[in-house]
């Protein structure tokens, strides 16, 4: 079954073959190498000093356990110090799929230097801002219906949402609408010239300003305000007025095209077969579709430590604590301290000894990125990967400039933190009143506070994990056994009582996963008819197929991982509880209808319910009950996509077994899933012409109103 877009959850978060690159065997021999180490070749601009053996040796390590521990399949890096590069390697395996040299024709470069940057194209959107501020045609406190005149929400707080607000995540946005968002090998920028039609219908989950909860959607509409104000095209004011500036030479959009796609880093699936993907592209430029190598990446970041694309206090104002505006937790930092852009602005380790790190992330569904800056110092590194997880990409950028620092004579302690020091003692008894349902967009948790100070965790939207114990503290925290992680349940201004975690868990080779942030907040009761309760309780055990998404779209190979991630639970999964009056973190609203407006999480969304058909943030989805059976009778047939656009879904029925043989028009394909969810055909990422039809399986087939597709079937 297809673990699609199951209610509980909301909205998670090549063309064909013949048209890739194809390279005579010999010029690929040396690019298959496994385990290959390749030093970038020099600009003519660019001062490279090579850092000393050990250090070479300690990032070498540092990115080795990164791409490890995220199972990445190349990777690339750079250290700028001051001007000048100590460092730049690439390093990379050969996927599964072409190891047999028969398949070499598949690749054009494994070890193309070019990589998606994902989020952290956010730093280059900020930039633009503060750019376009300094000139005086932005005021970061003017509300953005001053630059977009369209920009209008079901929700009269929109009027309250301030440019500042998209940068530092505070604008109450639920946070990502990202249909047709990601797709292989296709420019199309219809993700963010729609976000306007869709935002139109949406509420917001909180006060402009009450918090800050990452938010792709803010970001894009920061894009859409340098396109207004600035009259040109994104990517056209990115290059005019801070790449060139820069000296950048190797930062792109999917919008250059070829010469540039080229050069991208291969991706593969996460299976072990590890077949190669088309390009990937994400329509939502200024939120995470940007291409850099690691050197430019580093050096974008070397420049926002000096004056040459914005001035002094603009760079200041960018890594100001812009989190501290809202509602925040008063202990010590996590991994998150959000600026202008940045994820964060203290990091450990470099926060407990007196230095500034900036920090921003990127994770797009192939590539995985991280810039870590140090102002004070003027150094960046960047470490990009094919495959991975921006986290350990970020320890492993983190351990190469603290190397860089002790060659400087700066020395680092990196020493694990501990908790404060506490002993269990009594606790208050106004705490048994802070029991009850506590969650976000992804976790909910039934929170039990007895007399003798215990915190008990019931998790409902976990299954899988055990109730869990913990003991009071003289701090006020609550503990588990082994005084490893600390948690706290704290009234906040706004009213509501969050549940705060705070845990340091080493990672081996890397450093150290610091956690200190609002995980839940306390669910209000929420009171609904029998009636209402029994229409959503049938609808949670049901779940729902994309319509809305093109035949390019990384959605349905998407579907197809998650059904395979065994971790994953939804309404479907046996022993997953819901809170009463709720689905997931979503409130029951109508027996039609849910809303999210919890005052904490990212990637929200609203729920309606029309007839056999979802509407998920103003994306249309179809219940998988209500799919027809593919019409095998004649031996041939027709799909033909309808004037709405959406794409038809099938399920396999009575003719499974048999083999499906598709004629299909250009801008147009289909894909195939097998019984548990898996993609077992693709004419996009695979040339596939034909299947034999799985058992309970569904077909899908897509492409732009009155595409026509001919099936002829056999036994």
């Amino acid at each position: 079954m297809i673990h699609e877009i199951g209610i509980p959850l909301g909205v998670r978060k090549e063309q064909n073959m013949n048209r890739v690159l194809k390279k005579r065997l010999a010029a690929l021999a040396l690019a298959l190498t496994m385990a290959v180490s390749l030093a970038l070749p020099a600009a003519a601009e660019t001062k490279y000093a090579p850092a000393s053996s050990d250090r070479q040796k300690s990032a070498e390590t540092a990115v080795d356990y990164a791409m490890k521990y995220g199972n990445a399949l190349s990777a690339s890096y750079a250290l700028w110090e001051d001007g000048t590069f100590t460092l730049s390697q690439q390093t990379g395996n050969t996927p599964a799929s072409v190891k047999n040299m028969d398949n070499l024709a598949q690749l054009a470069i494994l070890g193309g230097s070019l990589y998606g940057i994902g989020s952290v194209s956010k730093m280059y959107t900020a930039a633009a801002v503060m750019k376009l501020a300094e000139s005086g045609k932005i005021n970061l406190d003017s509300p953005v219906t001053t630059y977009l005149k369209n920009f209008k929400m079901a929700d009269s707080r929109y009027t309250k949402i301030t440019v500042r607000m998209l940068l530092n995540h505070s604008s109450g946005l639920m946070g990502t609408s990202s249909t047709n968002a990601f797709l292989f090998d296709d420019d199309d920028q219809q993700a963010a010239d729609d976000l306007l039609e869709r935002l139109s219908t949406q509420k917001l989950k909180a006060d402009p300003g009450e918090f800050s909860a990452y938010c792709n959607d803010g970001f894009t509409l920061a894009q859409l305000v340098v396109e207004t104000v600035s009259g040109k095209d994104f990517m056209e004011y990115v290059r005019s007025a801070l790449l060139t500036p820069a000296g950048l030479t190797d930062t792109f959009a999917p919008s250059d095209g070829e010469s540039a796609l080229n050069r991208l880093a291969v991706t593969c699936t996460d299976d072990k077969a590890q077949r190669v993907l088309p390009k990937d592209c994400i329509g939502i430029v200024g939120t995470g579709g940007l291409y850099a190598t690691a050197e430019d990446l580093a050096a974008f970041g070397g420049a926002l430590t000096g004056t040459s694309i914005l001035s002094a206090k603009s760079t200041a104002a960018m890594a100001a604590p812009e989190y501290d505006r809202g509602i925040w937790p008063e202990e010590p930092l996590g991994m998150v301290s959000y600026g202008l852009g940045w994820d964060a602005t203290e990091y450990r380790p470099f926060e407990q000894n007196g230095i500034q790190c900036l920090v921003k992330g990127g994770d797009t569904l192939r590539y995985h990125a991280a810039l870590l800056v140090l102002p004070e110092y003027k150094m960046a590194a960047a470490v990009l990967t094919s495959g991975g997880v921006s986290t350990y990409n970020e320890l492993a950028a983190a351990q190469i400039l603290a190397d860089a620092l002790k060659a400087k004579g700066i020395k680092v302690d990196q020493t694990t933190p501990a908790l404060a020091q506490a002993q269990p003692a009594s606790m208050p008894a106004s705490f048994v009143s802070e029991s009850g349902y506590y969650g976000t967009t992804t976790q909910q948790v039934k929170i039990t506070v007895t007399a003798d100070g215990k915190l008990t965790l019931h998790q409902m939207s976990m299954a899988h994990i055990p109730d869990q114990t913990l003991t009071y503290y003289s701090d006020g925290s609550f503990r588990d056994e082994n005084n490893s992680v600390a948690v706290k349940l704290v009234k906040e201004s706004n009213g509501y009582t969050y549940f705060y975690q705070q845990s340091y868990t080493p990672v081996p080779g890397l450093g150290i996963v610091s956690t200190s942030y609002y995980l839940m907040v306390k669910m209000p009761e929420n009171s609904i008819s029998a009636e209402t309760q029994a229409a959503w309780d049938a609808l949670a055990s049901t779940s729902a197929v994309p319509l809305a998404e093109k035949y390019s779209s990384q959605l349905y190979l998407a579907l197809s991982d998650a059904a395979a991630e065994e971790s994953v639970t939804s309404a479907l999964t046996p022993g997953v509880e819901f809170v009463p009056g709720y689905i997931g973190g979503q409130r029951i609203v109508s027996p039609t209808e849910l809303t999210y407006d919890l005052p904490i999480g990212r990637d929200a969304g609203c729920v309606t319910v029309d007839g056999d058909f979802l509407w998920i943030n103003g994306a249309p989805y179809q219940m998988k009950d209500s799919l027809k059976n593919i019409s095998t009778k004649s031996g041939s047939s027709y799909a033909t996509i309808q004037p709405s656009g959406y794409a038809r879904w099938f399920k396999v029925g009575n003719a499974a077994g048999k083999t499906m043989t598709v004629t299909f028009p250009e801008d147009a394909g289909f894909y195939v899933f097998d019984g548990s969810g898996a993609l077992t055909t693709s004419s996009l990422l695979w040339g596939d012409t034909s299947a034999k039809l799985p058992e309970g399986g569904l077909i899908v087939f897509a492409g732009n109103s009155g595409a026509r597709f001919r099936l002829e079937f056999a036994s």
